[in-house]
């Protein structure tokens, strides 16, 4: 773990984030005023841990094995009997909601011959293979063998299925390959504390995109770890976007990005107006007609707060949402919790997980979830709506504006995963930043751990 310090020169001249909290209009939890910084140092990390086959097969072993992981949520699996299947790599769990309050996760295989117990989610009274008939209780029972008097060496009682590890958190459903990994509660340390008041559990899937790219998996994720790219990659955003001024803290399996809007990129040549930088925020094009007017004695972060809490109040409890602050409304509020899960805090309703596509090395799948609050029934969860590798993002409208910003990002991707190929011709590592690259150096601080077990 790197060395958590309380004052450093390597940070933008921009506003910090400190100061831009304490000009919010609402009261600000000690939550966000904490800052956690950890200094992991200024060395190249290895790039053939993005490009490998062998460290591929090795994450395989020693992180998806032995890690929790976001399966799946608790609305995709509502009723007794619902079964979800989730697949990591080359190995695939089947996760059964087998009473009103118990789940359990089993690895989706039969005992028999290892044919998939189920190929995608659904209802199920019995868990049967459709191969042979071998067939379980949802609770894991064995309860048929087919031809059993050909078995002898079959005992009901001793050929149950292995149930797995299940944590519970916010309505999202963490499994773990590993029977002797550590408690989920230890695993996931305070995260749980930094979405106390954002009700989780209390929203639905409204929209799930999974993007199939042509890159390893921590090259995909990578580009949503840190604004350092905000400035080239974005540059329409950074008007009304601190990006070099983002703050980054550091907690245990997690970690915090928290970029602030309403307030200029340091990178800038001239001083925008709040008009200007409220246009920004909305994504306002150069010949459309205003979205939003900042009045005299008003600024662009107040405003854009404001019409945010009004939209939210529309389907959440009203005095909740008066209860939280400028920067939970309108603040990018990014974490990651190694290896693979990115919920967005303040009510931001982004979730990202990465994963590699199958057992392909060079392949990710690049998934987003909106979590969004509701009033009255919940609504069913969004089917996933996949698109190719060679499919364009800018198909998923449910994504609005954001899909035009992940075009750009996924542009970027594969020409990264193709360019550090040729890079280990130069040198064997990629440089990273002491500060701004800070998640990707605490990741990868818990990776080399792992890894080298």
């Amino acid at each position: 773990m790197g060395k958590n310090i309380k004052n450093r020169q390597d940070r933008s001249p921009g506003l910090s984030y400190a100061e831009i909290l304490d000009t919010d209009t609402h009261h600000v939890s000690e939550i966000w005023r904490t800052e956690s910084p950890a200094d992991f140092g200024t060395a190249d990390q290895p790039s053939d841990v993005y490009t490998s086959r062998h460290f591929h097969d090795l994450e395989m072993e020693k992180i998806w094995l032995k890690v929790w992981q976001f399966a799946c949520r608790e609305e995709h699996i509502p009723e007794i009997g619902d079964t979800e299947v989730y697949d990591i790599g080359k190995f695939s769990v089947l996760i059964v909601r087998t009473g009103v309050d118990e789940i359990k996760a089993y690895p989706n295989a039969c005992l028999h011959r290892g044919r998939l117990l189920r190929d995608c989610a659904g209802h199920a009274t019995e868990l049967r293979c459709p191969y042979h008939g071998y067939t379980w209780s949802l609770e894991g029972e064995l309860k048929v063998v087919p031809s059993e008097w050909d078995f002898p060496q079959v005992n009901k009682d001793e050929y149950a299925l292995t149930e797995l590890p299940v944590g519970r958190w916010g309505g999202f459903i963490f499994i773990s390959l590993d029977l002797d990994v550590e408690p989920f509660e230890e695993f996931l340390g305070t995260l749980s504390l930094h979405f106390e008041n954002y009700r989780m559990d209390e929203r639905f899937v409204e929209a799930h995109v999974a993007k199939v790219m042509r890159c390893n998996w921590k090259t995909a994720q990578e580009a949503f770890m840190e604004a350092f790219h905000l400035a080239t990659t974005h540059p329409s955003i950074i008007t009304g976007t601190g990006d070099c001024n983002s703050r980054y803290d550091v907690f245990g399996n997690f970690a915090r990005a928290v970029t602030p809007t309403g307030t200029p990129s340091p990178h800038l040549t001239w001083d925008p107006s709040e008009q200007e930088m409220l246009d920004a925020m909305l994504d306002r094009g150069q010949d459309e007609e205003r979205l939003g007017v900042v009045p005299e004695g008003k600024t662009a972060r107040e405003m854009a707060a404001m019409a945010s809490r009004m939209r939210v109040a529309q389907v959440a409890d009203p005095e909740w949402v008066e209860s939280l602050s400028d920067a939970e409304m309108i603040d990018s509020i990014y974490y990651t919790l190694f290896p693979n899960f990115h919920p967005w805090g303040g009510f931001n309703r982004i979730v990202y997980r990465f994963r590699p596509f199958g057992d392909e090395h060079e392949m990710s799948i690049f998934e987003t979830l909106y979590l969004s609050p509701f009033k009255g029934d919940r609504p069913p969860p969004a089917k996933v709506h996949w698109i190719g590798a060679d499919e364009s993002i800018l198909e998923a409208h449910e994504l609005g504006f954001l899909a035009r910003v992940f075009d750009q990002d996924t542009f970027n991707m594969p020409q990264v995963q193709k360019g550090m190929h040729t890079l280990q011709l130069v040198k064997p590592g990629i440089t990273l930043s002491r500060y701004q690259e800070t998640k990707l150096r605490h990741f990868f601080d818990i990776y080399n751990k792992y890894m080298s077990k």
